[in-house]
């Protein structure tokens, strides 16, 4: 055989037996996907063991052929970890350049992995083992973020902040407090995604091409061998659906937003007209004209990254909504979509929980700050209720009160006994013990108030539920 004909028997396609010309260089640029499928090549390897370990067991092909199948696979995987594999653009997809390989070290052993098995269950397998993996990787990420959120919310306890509606001053709260709502996303982060890993965790292989295959395979044995809790019931929805990675964007796609919100205080907070926090030099940058800037890039990338990675969850709704049964090349592009979902949300996570740590807090700032807005209007309101006042009254006498303190230019809690009676003859010297900021916080003493006794109970429980070991237990 000459050079040329070998070449060209070397760079055949595996499908092209029916074909009588071959693939354009425009249509194989085009629809090639190994250049950014090969990141699936170690979960395809895996995948790829415990199919060839039951198609042997099976007696579908010898223990010889095993052998040397796990040998060749071995030999491509400490290639590809050493970065001396060569791929191909001719090869199409990460699939049919390890294939290739292994036949070229294993010979006919190598032809017959395939056996019982086709590229669109193969594919749904690799990316359902990487999800489950980037989801266990995820799972810890938050964990951390929220551990470093309880070292901070510990910390201040009783630093007292204005609680905001309509970013208008509230009621005072506990800064800890504050920070103990996102403990409480994250948390049902964590669910989501727990739960969203038992459908990912669904061995489609054995379903083949669409209809399953001829061979005694063992699907079972498979699943076993590769850790899937379950397996796919139908051989159509097996290869064609991608709801469980659209399931995921979507809770990537919460996780983000949550991230952004926390990422919008900060940035506000950062402003002099709040001055309440101040994040590390590390998470900053200067301007190129203004020498005295420091800007919070990383929240504000945080925040501009959640419409990215929502923008990926569109794209696979998108991409799902018109497709007929079962698999379609419509799919390859659910790969890029959702690789960078994964790093965006992981490279996020790990920069938050090492940004939490950095946080510098200037109580006073935050203190003098509940004292501008009125904050404790609400507990003189609560105050003349218990007095007998029916609220709306209350509520009526509490307003005529603030406008004559605006009028004074102070907070409720520096007018004289006197002053306050003009409004209410049953106000009395008692109510000077609702009017400062620590009795208003102190007074929401009960589960899920701001109180610091109550906010130091959520963080016990928290605790807990960190390290109670089911919630982060691997199938």
């Amino acid at each position: 055989m000459n050079n040329n004909k070998k070449d060209m028997e070397d760079n055949k396609k595996t499908w092209s037996g029916r074909f009588n010309e071959p693939v354009s260089a425009l249509v194989e640029r085009y629809t090639a996907s190994v250049n950014f499928d090969q990141r699936l090549a170690e979960y395809d390897i895996q995948g790829s063991l415990a199919h060839a370990q039951m198609l042997s067991e099976q007696g579908i092909i010898s223990t010889d052929d095993f052998s040397a199948i796990q040998h060749g696979l071995q030999q491509i995987l400490e290639e590809i970890r050493n970065q001396q594999f060569s791929w191909l653009l001719e090869q199409e997809d990460v699939h049919l350049n390890i294939e290739k390989r292994l036949t070229a070290l294993v010979g006919d052993a190598g032809k017959r992995l395939h056996t019982g098995r086709s590229r669109n269950d193969q594919v749904a397998t690799d990316i359902r083992l990487f999800l489950r993996a980037a989801i266990d990787e995820i799972i810890q990420l938050i964990k951390a973020m929220q551990q470093a959120l309880l070292d901070l919310a510990e910390q201040h306890l009783h630093t007292v902040m204005p609680g905001f509606t309509h970013l208008q001053v509230a009621q005072p709260i506990s800064f800890g407090h504050h920070l103990m709502a996102y403990f409480e996303m994250l948390k049902r982060d964590t669910e989501r995604l727990i739960d969203c890993r038992k459908r990912v965790n669904q061995l489609p292989l054995g379903a083949a091409a669409l209809a399953g295959t001829s061979y005694p395979i063992n699907r079972e044995r498979v699943a076993q061998l590769l850790h899937f809790e379950g397996i796919c019931q139908n051989s159509l929805d097996a290869v064609s659906d991608r709801d469980f990675a659209i399931e995921f964007s979507a809770c990537a796609a919460l996780i983000m937003t949550h991230l952004s919100r926390m990422s919008e205080e900060f940035i506000l907070w950062m402003n002099p007209s709040f001055g309440f926090i101040q994040l590390a030099d590390r998470f900053c940058t200067g301007s190129s004209i203004m020498p005295q800037k420091r800007n919070p890039d990383v929240p504000e990338l945080v925040r501009g990254k959640t419409g990215r990675v929502n923008g990926h969850l569109i794209a696979l709704l998108t991409l799902m909504k018109a497709q007929p049964l079962a698999y379609n090349k419509d799919n390859q592009e659910d790969k890029e979509p959702l690789f960078d979902t994964v790093d965006t949300l992981t490279d996020t996570l790990r920069i938050y929980a090492d940004m939490l740590s950095g946080v510098r807090v200037n109580q006073e700032t935050m203190r003098a700050s509940a004292l501008r807005g009125y904050a404790t209007a609400t507990d003189l309101a609560d105050y003349l209720v218990k007095k007998g006042i029916p609220f709306r009254d209350a509520h009526e006498i509490v307003a005529q009160a603030v406008q004559y303190t605006e009028q004074k230019d102070c907070d409720l809690s520096k007018l004289a006994l006197n002053e306050l009676q003009q409004f209410s003859i049953q106000i009395e010297s008692d109510v000077f013990t609702v009017l400062t900021l620590e009795g208003s916080m102190n007074s929401r003493n009960h589960t899920g108030g701001t109180a610091p006794d109550q906010v130091r109970i959520a963080i016990q429980k928290a605790k807990k539920w960190l390290t109670t070991d089911h919630i982060f237990s691997r199938a």
